[in-house]
């Protein structure tokens, strides 16, 4: 299958006879980046803001997924985890709901604008995470520090980070750098898409920085 960003928290999943899904939408104007103009069959958004449900960014699709809940579309199976927004219950930030797309065994977590380490039955939700999309720049997500230690709470075979500084993007975040140092790491290589099968994952936890793309 592919895996492309667009941007922020915006992705494309894409695997032959499967439903395509984009994650969390944004609108350009407020986040930075191209505008959108993706088709997919399933749109998936994480919280209601506008860096992260804006429809009008994808066309075609015949589902919207915007909340906790198991679900199968064009063969694609999709499990929705809900985390409040801080880990408090009395704030206002929005709830934040996690998402776990498995394209035939394949399980790709998009974790939205997680703000805390979730909780360890959260974690178990989420089954078998092959490719965690992570938020790891600060800002309504979590930072450099916190992205590390749910990674390790995870395991996963690959993690894409997202959420962060960009030259395109208008949201104050922190730069990619703060993380790839909090996982050991002192350079990295980008790519315009991740393509992966269940053969080819990496038995240890492997970051793979992507380029955004223009929508």
């Amino acid at each position: 299958m592919e895996i492309t960003w667009y941007g922020h928290s915006c992705f494309r999943l894409t695997e032959r006879g499967l439903a395509t899904v984009v994650t969390d939408p944004f609108d350009h104007a407020t986040i930075g980046y191209d505008s959108l103009k993706l088709k997919a069959d399933i749109v998936s958004v994480s919280h209601e803001a506008s860096g992260h449900n804006f429809l009008n960014g994808v066309k075609g699709f015949s589902r919207v997924i915007d909340g906790p809940g198991e679900y199968e579309i064009g063969s694609v199976f999709i499990t929705g985890v809900q985390i409040d927004g801080s880990g408090k219950k009395n704030n206002n930030h929005p709830r934040n709901t996690l998402y776990v797309f498995d394209y035939n065994g394949l399980n790709i977590a998009h974790l939205g604008d997680l703000r805390e380490v979730p909780s360890r039955s959260e974690i178990e939700a989420l089954g078998n995470v092959n490719v965690a999309l992570v938020p790891v720049g600060g800002g309504g997500g979590l930072n450099a520090a916190k992205a590390a230690e749910v990674i390790s709470l995870l395991e996963p075979n690959i993690v894409v980070p997202m959420h962060f500084a960009t030259p395109a993007a208008k949201v104050p975040l922190d730069s990619l750098d703060k993380f790839l140092k909090e996982m050991g790491l002192s350079s990295h290589e980008t790519q315009p898409s991740l393509k992966i099968t269940r053969a080819g994952l990496p038995e240890e936890t492997k970051v793979m920085v992507l380029d955004y793309q223009r929508g």
